[in-house]
């Protein structure tokens, strides 16, 4: 990050939801993934600060410029017996990449599990995404070979909860 450059994480607010919609959007394109994002800025309210939130995000500003955010939510580890925090999407704009905010973003997300008793701070990264692992692994973070994630969303769902 340049000296006279600054930068500051706090909590999303509902003024920041076009800046979230936005960066979710952008990073659909970057994992070739766009076709499936249903998101609107009304459904992420609801999810964020609506009567009964799923999920809490962050954002960076750089010099009052939203350029990154995080989702997250807590999740339970029956091994361990505590709440975990699970990282859904951090995302940084293209622009702003290699300044050391996403290192920034990920050891702000730390703390905070750390200081809510969490066991564990998991996320998940696709298989191809070399440049992520990689600054992953060099933040400490170990890439699990064996686990697969499992879902089942749409009319397969549907059917399942039928069934």
């Amino acid at each position: 990050m340049m000296p006279d450059t600054t930068f500051a994480i706090r909590p999303a607010t509902p003024a920041d939801i076009t800046h979230i919609q936005s960066m979710i959007v952008e990073l659909a394109v970057f994992e070739k993934l766009e076709h499936l994002v249903v998101a609107t800025e009304e459904k992420l309210h609801e999810g964020l600060f609506g009567p009964h939130p799923a999920c809490e995000a962050i954002v960076g500003e750089l010099d009052g410029e939203v350029v990154t955010f995080a989702l997250f939510f807590h999740n339970f580890s029956t091994f361990l017996t505590k709440r975990g925090l699970y990282l859904e999407d951090l995302y940084v704009r293209q622009t702003h990449r290699g300044k050391g905010i996403g290192s920034r973003m990920l050891k702000h997300l730390a703390r905070l599990a750390v200081e809510r008793g969490c066991g564990r701070f998991e996320w998940s990264v696709l298989d191809w995404n070399t440049p992520a692992i990689n600054f992953y692994e060099s933040m400490g973070a170990e890439i699990l070979p064996d686990w697969r994630i499992c879902r089942v969303t749409g009319a397969p769902l549907a059917a399942l909860a039928q069934s």
